[in-house]
């Protein structure tokens, strides 16, 4: 792998988890970097599939990888296809349920964002949206932290949340965002269509979204801490919307 190419961030994945979710996902792989003697298995599972593998020294592996840890594993695939908000609603609708929606405005963190995807998938949310500036994208971090989620869930690109936001109201979609002056986040029904905003770690959602929200949602702290971590919260809002529409 040349480290001089300027390569979509999204291309680059590592870890074995993501690396085995991208062979299941269809995704074109272009070429697979494995350490020599290390994952066997995702080694034969590539060839298997006409992929090109190239067996490589570990240190040199881990030279060209983001994480300081790639478990052995790179592979460089096509970027990540960004969809729009109606393919997010037209996927709701083709499994029959009400949109669920995650909005990530402002995360910064790609162990947050990962987590979040992650979380997202298993819980059964129709898409993702996230900011094109002032926020992280899908990064080879991002993409191992959520193990591979991002080959199996819709992510939209956004200029403007705000603009976002107004059009999924218009389509009917109620908008519940987190936020520490909220109210308790049991108190209301959320199995009507609904996107949750999950804020920046430091600042949260910002006031014009807040103005912009059909409810603001409080997750209870019984510690001295005063907030949660972003991906934390994001999980516990996550599932009580699963709980309620059981």
């Amino acid at each position: 792998m040349d480290n001089s190419v300027t390569r979509d961030e999204s291309s680059v994945v590592e870890g074995r988890n993501a690396v085995f979710e991208l062979l299941r996902s269809e995704r074109p792989i272009e070429k697979i970097y494995v350490a020599k003697d290390m994952n066997r298995d995702i080694v034969e599972k590539a060839r298997a599939m006409h992929i090109q593998v190239s067996e490589i020294d570990k240190r040199k592996l881990e030279a060209m990888a983001e994480s300081p840890n790639p478990q052995g594993v790179v592979a460089l695939c096509s970027p990540i296809e960004y969809c729009s908000i109606d393919d997010i609603l037209a996927e709701a609708e083709r499994r029959g349920e009400a949109p669920f929606i995650v909005i990530a405005d402002g995360l910064n963190s790609p162990h947050n964002l990962g987590a979040i995807i992650r979380t997202a998938e298993c819980a059964g949310v129709h898409g993702i949206v996230i900011p094109v500036h002032r926020s992280i994208g899908i990064t080879p971090t991002v993409t191992r932290v959520s193990e591979g989620a991002v080959n199996h869930i819709l992510i939209s690109k956004a200029v403007n949340i705000k603009n976002v936001i107004d059009e999924l109201k218009e389509k009917g979609v109620w908008i519940a965002s987190a936020d520490m002056e909220g109210s308790p986040y049991t108190s209301f029904d959320l199995k009507m269509p609904i996107a949750l905003v999950i804020g920046g770690e430091d600042k949260g959602i910002t006031p014009m979204i807040k103005k912009a929200s059909d409810m603001v949602l409080t997750i209870p702290q019984k510690g001295r801490l005063n907030s949660l971590n972003a991906s934390v919260a994001a999980a516990v809002l996550m599932y009580e919307v699963v709980r309620q529409r059981g």
